[in-house]
């Protein structure tokens, strides 16, 4: 276990003022959030309104054109400058590691399980590769049998738990999921959440999940921010949403789209 999990503490995050701009278009603009440590934070819109970018910001993926991305701990509300890793860092990532939505495409398809899970022990200098690698895949409902198969011998649903495990294997602090389970068939993806979640709970992890599923983010997370073209439309607590207490005509539309269609509807198109 890494130092912040023997003692029993976790990290959480602070974003201020992101703004991420693509050729003149501007994907993010002014997001803001603060994650406490051991939180489940949400982030929930429309398709293109900018939250699968604020995680690439987050991690170094996407670059931000202005704003700050910085970890806080349960003892200070930010590291010391001098100690405060940069987005997309070794020392960042060590402690921020992602989880993609397409389980087919984010492993690769010439490298066996156990490649995969040994890569990123060996960018980071960690020893005792076989007992990480069996304990991670344990950890993620997979026995040691699962070591030496390649990804397309795997079903999605057991892909997205390797992906998961890559995640996990580094002991990081805070995982950023990009709708993990969008991709997987409606079987298995309450499997996969639950698998979720117990994780979070043994760990004590920082989660911060972007989903347009409101259920997901209402079972899964405390707190929630919505986006709209790029921009934070409002933040409000899951139980809010959960008992359709929001405010803003955006996120009531929102919450009208994921109840789905009801027969007798009049559709306007």
């Amino acid at each position: 276990m890494s130092a912040h999990q023997a003692l029993g503490q976790s990290l959480g995050l602070k974003a201020d003022h992101l703004r991420v701009v693509y050729d003149g278009f501007v994907a993010v603009e002014d997001a803001c959030f603060n994650v406490a440590p051991g939180e489940s934070f949400g982030i929930v819109g429309e398709s293109g309104s900018g939250k699968s970018t604020v995680l690439r910001a987050l991690c170094g993926l996407a670059k931000s054109e202005a704003g700050t991305v910085t970890l806080t701990s349960s003892a200070t509300s930010t590291h010391s400058p001098d100690n405060q890793p940069l987005p997309g860092s070794k020392a960042f990532r060590r402690q921020v590691q992602m989880v993609f939505q397409d389980p087919y495409g984010s492993l690769h398809p010439r490298q066996t399980v156990d490649r995969i899970l040994a890569e990123p022990l060996a960018i980071h200098g960690m020893g005792d590769a076989q007992t990480r690698i069996e304990r991670a895949l344990d950890e993620v409902g997979l026995g040691t049998g699962f070591r030496f198969r390649y990804p397309h011998q795997l079903s999605g649903g057991q892909r997205q738990r390797i992906a998961i495990a890559r995640a996990l294997i580094l002991e990081p602090a805070i995982l950023l999921l990009d709708e993990p389970t969008s991709a997987l068939d409606a079987s298995v993806q309450a499997e996969v959440l639950n698998l979720l979640e117990e994780l979070r709970r043994q760990r004590n992890l920082t989660f911060i999940m972007v989903s347009h599923d409101l259920a997901v983010v209402t079972h899964l997370c405390d707190r929630l921010m919505v986006m709209q073209r790029g921009k934070t439309v409002e933040q409000l607590a899951a139980t809010d949403l959960a008992q359709r207490r929001a405010s803003n005509p955006y996120t009531l539309s929102l919450m009208h789209a994921s109840a789905g269609f009801q027969r007798g509807e009049t559709v306007v198109v």
